[in-house]
């Protein structure tokens, strides 16, 4: 029901009213409410959103100038036995006396509404629903049902663990938490919650946690394989890998063909350097559920290895874009078996992957693939070669910067940078979407004891919403943010080689910069994954890489003070750039602009 534009008022005149009634109220009716405040008052319809404003000042002028000269303190009360509002205010005359005047604004009356019928619905069922909400992806719909539930049976622990599901699913995994603890406070014996727990414990870092409620479910579900699963994950993250693959096998002795649980023992052989065992295991990742396909439906089988002389192959970048660089050192191999080659890629790799056979057929789109025979993505290669640590194909470098960008970038830093100081890149996090990205990536501020270094300058080449840390940048070590000039991996690649030295946690960065056999220092979570082994500060896959690994989960204080003191190694030092800073410019100066556009333009890219 809409308000009137004018509010319906009958005046009592001067009077004295009670001084209890607190200042700035809302009276509120059946169906309308009356706000008091300063020089306006407020009418609203409570059953809509419509509302009219009025000035003190007017509703009050028919009881004439003298006594309404100086109007102030408004106050509001709702007579409730004659249905009507009242709101008076301090008048001060002219010759300084202050008086009352109340106006008693009536309410027009409101029709009755039709009441809608209350149909009652069984607990269960609408917990059913709110399931079937949250498994298909309507999450505000689930979350409306169980808030409802909760409104009305606050200490329902059914209610409560499935809130506290739907919570992890949308990314808020402390109150997730909460709400499964209230839920097995209320019920201690339902070894179900303790079983969702355990993964929400893991996902927060709190892996001791997780493992206590994980092994209370097994301890009275000793067939709960999901738990089983749960737990070998979380004793990966503890670096625990022997109580990890006892986990995943007795899970697979419940259930031989449940893909997760395969994954997870695959990533722990492969941890421990168990390479023929590890990768036979996963080859089980595109079963887990939610995986995407690798490809379209198709009845060719996936390559085993065999030459295949006269029919074409199709090899997949399947994974990351650092799995893609990793493995695509494989391609020679591959062509010495199989001529008829045809790699279906991410048009941003396809300048890389090229470099290691400039006669390779890339394609970016499925509809665009030569007829094929057999397929493979490029992570099952080191399966198929046999790959043990000792034969990593170790053709390093197999990926090179483009000369004339490698100038351009050269000539851009060195206009840039103070002179007399080493260029050190740095990336400090990677893909937000990675399903390991809270354990692998840190913070630009975890930096803080590198760029309190002397003789250093610090290049961002972070893409990304991580970008935006540079703006609370303040430390010791001028830092030269590129990564929002950087177009693509040519242009990081020319960048990577113009500097001396390039510090990174685990993305794409590390693999291009090893691939190119450039020093890089990647910095390691305490459970990192499998390619970087254990307990060593080399890589078998990138020889001049350097591995500085977290000696507990989440420090990277540890990590990045070693850092800085490897650096401060004699040893350490590399090129140092003598030529003369002409000045410090913003990155938008026209003429490198100009130059660097020339430069991709020549090389047949868009800039």
């Amino acid at each position: 029901m809409a308000c009137t534009s004018q509010i319906n008022t009958t005046f009592s005149g001067i009077s004295i009213s009670s001084s209890d009634v607190p200042h700035n109220a809302l009276a509120a009716g059946a169906s309308h409410g009356f706000t008091a405040e300063a020089s306006r008052i407020e009418w609203t319809n409570l059953t809509g959103d419509a509302t009219a404003i009025q000035s003190a000042y007017s509703v009050f002028s028919p009881l004439g100038p003298t006594a309404t000269n100086s109007l102030f303190e408004p106050r509001a009360v709702y007579d409730t036995v004659n249905q009507r509002h009242i709101v008076t205010m301090n008048n001060m005359g002219s010759n300084g006396t202050i008086s009352n005047i109340d106006i008693a604004a009536s309410q027009p009356p409101m029709p009755a509404q039709p009441l809608m019928p209350k149909v009652p619905v069984p607990l269960d069922e609408l917990l059913k629903v709110a399931v079937e909400f949250s498994e298909g992806g309507r999450l505000p719909e689930a979350e409306r049902i169980l808030d409802h539930i909760l409104s009305a049976a606050p200490d329902e622990p059914l209610a409560l663990h499935q809130k506290g599901v739907l919570l992890f699913r949308m990314g808020r995994h402390e109150a997730a938490a909460e709400m499964i603890e209230r839920a097995i406070r209320l019920a201690p014996d339902d070894m179900v919650f303790r079983r969702n727990l355990c993964p929400i414990y893991e996902r927060l870092g709190r892996y001791d946690d997780a493992l206590r409620v994980g092994h209370e479910a097994v301890d009275r579900a000793f067939y709960d394989l999901q738990t089983l699963h749960n737990l070998a994950l979380t004793h990966y993250r503890k670096l625990e890998l022997d109580q990890s693959i006892a986990c995943a096998r007795r899970a697979l002795a419940l259930d031989p063909a449940a893909p997760g649980p395969h994954f997870q023992l695959a990533e722990a052989l492969l941890l421990r350097g168990e390479f023929a065992d590890g990768l036979r295991e996963y080859e089980w990742r595109y079963r887990i559920a939610g995986a995407p396909p690798l490809l379209p439906a198709t009845n060719r089988p996936q390559w085993d290895g065999a030459p295949l002389a006269d029919r074409g192959l199709l090899l997949i970048a399947d994974q990351g874009f650092g799995d893609s660089i990793q493995f695509c050192r494989y391609i020679p191999w591959v062509r010495s078996r199989c001529p008829h080659v045809v790699v279906v890629a991410d048009p941003l790799l396809h300048p890389l992957i090229r470099q290691t056979d400039a006669s390779l057929e890339l394609v970016g789109h499925w509809e665009r693939c030569s007829p094929f025979a057999a397929y493979c993505p490029l992570s099952g290669l080191p399966r198929l070669h046999g790959t043990t640590i000792e034969t990593i194909p170790r053709k390093v470098p197999y990926l090179h910067a483009d000369p004339a960008r490698t100038a351009a970038w050269s000539a851009r830093m060195q206009d840039l940078l103070q002179p007399g100081t080493r260029r050190i890149g740095i990336v400090w996090a990677g893909r937000q979407t990675h399903n390991n990205d809270q354990n692998r990536s840190m913070s630009l501020s975890a930096f803080a004891p590198i760029a309190a270094l002397d003789g250093v300058s610090l290049v961002s080449l972070q893409k990304g919403p991580a970008q935006g840390a540079i703006a609370d940048y303040f430390d010791h070590a001028p830092l030269l943010n590129l990564g929002a000039e950087i177009a693509d991996f040519a242009d990081t690649m020319a960048v990577i080689e113009a500097l001396d030295l390039v510090i990174t946690v685990d993305t794409a960065v590390a693999h291009l910069a090893g691939a190119m056999g450039k020093p890089v220092w990647i910095l390691l979570s305490y459970a990192p994954d499998w390619r970087w082994l254990l307990e060593r500060s080399d890589s078998p896959w990138y020889p001049t890489a350097r591995l500085f690994r977290q000696p507990s989960p989440g420090n990277w204080g540890r990590v990045t003070r070693g850092v800085a003191e490897a650096l401060s190694e004699p040893k350490s030092i590399v090129q140092v750039h003598e030529r003369p800073c002409n000045r410090l410019l913003s990155l938008s100066h026209l003429a490198e602009q100009d130059s660097l556009a020339a430069v991709r333009a020549n090389a047949g890219c868009v800039s």
